[in-house]
């Protein structure tokens, strides 16, 4: 390629997207999706004030809150996003319908744009990049206009091929409507005449409470808690932000194991994707259950730990390596101990206990009998077994190191 040619190419590239504040930022707001995830919600919120809450329909919200919550992070998620498992055609029907509750596009769109966060992690590429602000990560990616050409790409010809998946594409704005408002109302206005309750509560409020929590798995998920696998990226593991985002909080793990059908790897992490996951494969609606070997794992936890470990070892005074210890004859060393030095020798090494002579729990003269002899076999359990702690406090104390072992 020609140096002109190569101008020309770099002319015509896209310019970088400005910073919020640096142009009209209310110019780029996507007004349909504000409605979707905040005007709904406040018309649901200002009709709570209106419309009471019977006990029916708190616990269909609750139920739907489920439903709807688990629809989303199975299918959405770890089905169409990983292939962590294979579903059969009524149980991906299922997830993509009443996934379709939540307002948050359809699942190709969806998974889509989740594979590019997985592969393009806190980089520029990453359509919701945590490094670019809690706020941005949580829900700006969705509510300002993006330039999709700044987002990696990945394959998705899978989700091209998959007939409910483009089924769903197709129809999503129907399923939105029909799933998030109009079934939570009749169900509720047919069987216990609260049709109102059923709209603002099990449709409006419940929806608002899942998109949230989803949110918090792009924000607080890679924000708040431990690094547990690895510190490469930003995902972290957290059971409050589990409790937040039904289920997804184990996110370090996630992000390392990413097409392991559990989050939460623990019997008794909270992940109720993972369990419904599990009791749908003992009826055959699921299978090929991917889970990483529990070995890679535990080195993967072994790992990071060495290495924090490891870090925090910079910071502790571990006093000279003996390998850079001067040599002396044993000779120089009785002579030098001899001369008023506090010299005392244990395994080979020599130590100038001075400082710490007047400090001897065992009293002055113990110590004081042991310069400039070899103390081994006593302060190694022939008089005292001393602790790990008096160890440690010698490693500050070495002087030299004999040139030979025996005298």
């Amino acid at each position: 390629m020609t140096v002109q040619e190569k101008e020309i190419l770099a002319e015509r590239k896209e310019p970088p997207a400005q910073p919020l504040d640096e142009i009209h930022w209310f110019k780029r707001l996507e007004w349909f999706r504000m409605f979707i995830i905040w005007g709904i919600p406040l018309l649901g919120f200002i009709g709570a004030t209106q419309v009471p809450l019977h006990k029916k329909t708190a616990i269909l919200t609750i139920v739907y809150y489920f439903i709807s919550g688990i629809s989303l992070s199975a299918g959405y998620h770890r089905l169409w996003s990983h292939r962590a498992y294979t579903a059969t055609a009524v149980t991906r029907f299922f997830l993509a319908f009443f996934a379709a509750s939540v307002g948050e596009g359809n699942a190709y769109t969806w998974a889509r744009d989740h594979r590019a966060h997985h592969r393009f992690t806190d980089t520029d590429q990453d359509p919701y990049s945590v490094h670019k602000g809690l706020f941005y990560a949580h829900f700006g990616w969705i509510i300002f206009t993006q330039d999709r050409s700044l987002t990696g790409r990945t394959d998705v010809s899978d989700l091209k091929n998959d007939k409910i998946v483009m089924w769903q594409r197709r129809n999503y704005m129907s399923l939105f409507v029909l799933t998030a408002f109009i079934l939570p109302t009749v169900f509720a206005g047919l069987l216990w005449d609260d049709w109102w309750g059923g709209l603002v509560y099990a449709g409006a409020i419940r929806m608002f409470i899942v998109q949230q929590s989803t949110f918090f798995i792009n924000s607080i998920a890679h924000s708040l808690g431990d690094q547990t696998y690895s510190d490469r990226h930003s995902p972290r593991d957290s059971v409050i932000t589990s409790f937040l985002t039904g289920g997804e909080g184990y996110h370090n793990y996630h992000h390392e194991f990413p097409m392991d059908y559990r989050s939460g790897v623990r019997w008794y992490h909270y992940d109720p994707p993972k369990w419904t996951i599990y009791i749908l494969s003992l009826f055959g609606m699921t299978s090929d259950l991917k889970q990483f070997p529990d070995n890679e794992v535990s080195m993967g936890a072994h790992q990071q730990r060495m290495k924090k470990l490891n870090q925090e070892a910079k910071g502790i005074s571990w006093g000279t390596p003996v390998e850079d210890l001067p040599l002396l004859t044993w000779a120089e060393y009785t002579e030098r101990a001899n001369g008023g030095h506090h010299l005392i020798c244990l395994k080979g090494v020599i130590y100038d206990v001075a400082p710490f002579v007047h400090q001897h729990p065992g009293g002055t003269k113990i110590i004081l009998s042991y310069v400039g002899k070899d103390a081994t076999e006593q302060f190694f359990g022939g008089v005292y077994a001393h602790s790990n702690g008096a160890e440690n406090l010698l490693c500050g104390m070495r002087y030299a190191r004999l040139v030979e072992e025996t005298k």
